[in-house]
């Protein structure tokens, strides 16, 4: 089909020429300089792969599998029987699958053999929640489908059920219907390694009395059996690595000591009920702030007296003794959770005898690293720090990730049943690594300098290196969507926006020219980041279709470690708000560092 019919009104009809996927200039000159008469050889395509994509250990017998492997459409050609390329191959190949930003032959190759508390993790907030904070159902599905994108760490709400015999996961205070805990237990133990081996974390929030959690020690012991992670002490020296833990399920929470008189659903974290969603907010979520807005706390007492509202972290106090410690549940505690009296300068301490976890909201965060940066650095070195959402994201929206790491917090907690531009970047930070649900953290996060000084992730460092970006096309669309789906009248105007996100000095967004009536799109733009940490940074692609009258329709996305691009002109999947790939859509585009 040529041409593409869109009705205007009853009697008059709109024709436009469909354009077709053409190789950009710039492609083909390439072509031109590694080709003689027409023709890619093996030995030619060779050079290509060294010089343009940057490939410095391809070789011959590579160059000579990816043409085969690339030429299996064009059988009907005779460059199939002779194993090279033509111009319109070898642009197959770019804008092909076998040619992805990210090396699928990575796998996992950082350093999986140091502590926990060197590793971003990925984290998941509230991960039995198949929707919004105050009305959804409470259900093992999203526990699985974390699980299956490289979610590590699964927190679970423990509640009595309302015989008081047996125990639910729901979340406190709200009209969430509840799930039996030990259905989600089941469903952990089946999915936990469908990314990959290296550990699983849950981190309990816990309402319960001590008969309760002696019976959810039970469960935990005949669920997992030896896959359980048995700390062996009270309190770990040192936390194990992830390779040490391939397998392993691994508990985190508050240890118990004094328990409060029996409470119907005690508000947890925040109240969710003070906050509303905009109106205005974008289907696709507002864009990522950076931080350059953060708080700053006018008196150190106000970041003191600022306490988690977490259970998980509230000291019930009271004149009770211990009443019954159901010691089994205590010693099944590994990650321990919760917070020293004395505000949060005590709970920063480093202990050299045993390491810890805390728990900060996004917002006590964005107040804590303007007086207590560099203790939050020092403290996430050999500790544990665990950020939430505001309990006001009723609608399962997120925050921006970068604050947390940018600070070594191993644990970003984010609700994954969510999307929006946040997420995509989580989704983007954890692509590194083989996707396993560990990234080990850069060495300035870990290290003290040699006067004991930390990184500070403030304005003014030096530029380490410039991305550039060229986005030459994109294409797909045609095939993912109804015709009339951006624009009944006419085809789609598309534009695309790349950018970073990273530390306040890098982060950016820009964008290129909308083009015209084009299901084909071929911008040829190209955009140059300067980056001050690259190490942190993530490379964020959109793409949009203009609408002058109303809001501009989501045409796909996706986001990059930048740590992990190859160099060269890479084919580039785009994926639909949730982050699933769509079966077509894609952008040509062309990367390098300078």
């Amino acid at each position: 089909m040529s041409k593409q019919t869109y009705r205007v009104c009853f009697c008059f009809q709109r024709r436009f020429k469909l354009a077709v996927s053409e190789a950009p200039p710039e492609v083909r000159a390439f072509f031109v300089q590694y080709s003689e008469n027409g023709i890619m050889t093996a030995d030619h395509f060779h050079r290509f792969l060294k010089e343009v994509q940057k490939e410095e250990s391809a070789t011959k017998e590579l160059a000579q599998a990816l043409i085969e492997q690339s030429l299996a459409e064009f059988k009907h050609l005779n460059i199939f029987h002779r194993k090279v390329f033509n111009l319109e191959a070898f642009f197959k190949y770019l804008f092909g699958d076998i040619n992805p930003p990210i090396s699928p032959a990575l796998g996992v190759h950082h350093d999986m053999s140091a502590p926990l508390s060197h590793y971003f993790i990925h984290t998941g907030h509230n991960s039995y929640l198949t929707g919004n904070q105050l009305s959804s159902q409470c259900s093992d599905v999203p526990i699985i489908e974390a699980l299956r994108r490289g979610v590590k760490v699964i927190e679970l709400d423990i509640w009595p059920n309302s015989n008081k015999d047996d125990v639910d996961v729901l979340h406190g205070g709200t009209l969430t219907t509840p799930v039996e805990l030990i259905k989600c237990l089941r469903s952990i133990k089946e999915h936990a390694f469908a990314a990959s081996e290296y550990p699983v974390v849950i981190t309990l929030e816990d309402h319960l009395t001590p008969d309760l959690q002696a019976k959810v020690a039970q469960m935990l012991t005949e669920t997992f059996g030896d896959a359980l992670f048995h700390p062996g002490s009270e309190c770990l020296k040192e936390f194990p690595s992830p390779a040490s833990l391939k397998k392993r399920i691994i508990i985190s929470t508050k240890p118990p000591k004094k328990y409060p008189e029996a409470k119907n659903a005690v508000q947890g974290e925040s109240d969710p009920k003070s906050g509303k969603t905009p109106a205005d907010e974008e289907a696709w979520g507002k864009e990522v702030p950076d931080a350059k807005g953060a708080t700053v706390a006018n008196d150190k007492d106000e970041l003191d007296k600022e306490d988690s509202t977490e259970e998980e972290d509230i000291d019930y106090g009271g004149s009770k003794s211990e009443q019954n410690v159901a010691p089994e549940y205590k010693h099944l505690i590994a990650i321990h959770a919760g917070k020293p009296k004395g505000g949060l300068a005590e709970c920063l301490k480093v202990d050299a005898d045993k390491v810890r976890r805390i728990s900060l909201s996004e917002q006590q965060l964005e107040k804590a690293v303007v007086t207590y940066g560099k203790e939050i650095i020092r403290f996430t070195q050999r500790n544990i720090l665990r950020v939430y959402p505001k309990g006001i994201r009723v609608d399962s929206s997120n925050y921006n990730p970068m604050i947390g790491w940018s600070y070594g917090a191993q644990m970003v907690a984010f609700n994954m049943q969510g999307y929006g531009r946040p997420l995509w970047v989580m989704q983007g930070m954890f692509r590194a690594n083989g996707g396993c649900g560990y990234v080990k953290k850069p060495d300035f996060l870990l290290k003290s300098g040699s006067h004991n000084e930390v990184f500070g992730p403030k304005n003014g460092l030096p530029v380490k290196k410039t991305l550039k970006v060229k986005v030459y096309m994109g294409e797909g669309w045609y095939y993912d969507f109804k015709h009339t789906h951006f624009d009944a009248y006419s085809p789609p105007d598309f534009y695309a926006r790349v950018g970073i996100a990273g530390v306040a000095d890098d982060s950016v967004m820009k964008k290129t020219k909308a083009l015209e009536d084009n299901w084909v799109p071929a911008w040829n733009e190209e955009f140059k980041f300067p980056l001050t940490v690259p190490e942190l940074a993530v490379l964020r692609i959109e793409v949009h279709e203009y609408d002058m009258s109303e809001k501009d329709d989501f045409g796909g996305q996706t986001c990059l470690p930048v740590s992990e691009l190859r160099r060269g002109i890479r084919a580039v999947p785009l994926n639909c708000p949730k982050g699933e790939k769509y079966k077509s859509v894609k952008l040509l585009m062309h990367f390098d560092f300078v």
